[in-house]
């Protein structure tokens, strides 16, 4: 996870922990194998690093993604495509 600072207006600001760098809000993909099944996320919120690209999740991020690839993994044997605002049974 990325360094949380408060700026001037009081709105979290996330350092990246690789380079020290500002972050800005963003949509990624993220991709995941799990025990040879390979789980794509699309639209994952993240922060991204201004400079080196680095990809900063949040917790509740992080705890998402757990349930969507858990879900697929009982569902799907070889690829899963899904989208990260889709409802997970």
């Amino acid at each position: 996870m990325g360094i949380k600072l408060k700026n001037q207006k009081g709105a979290i600001a996330m350092k990246c922990i690789s380079c020290g760098a500002g972050t800005s809000i963003g949509i990624t993909n993220d991709v995941t194998e799990l025990e040879g099944c390979l789980i794509i996320v699309r639209n994952v919120p993240c922060h991204k690093c201004s400079e080196c690209d680095e990809i900063i999740y949040t917790a509740d991020v992080v705890k998402h993604l757990e349930v969507i690839t858990t879900a697929a993994k009982m569902t799907v044997n070889e690829i899963a495509i899904l989208d990260y605002s889709s409802k997970v049974a």
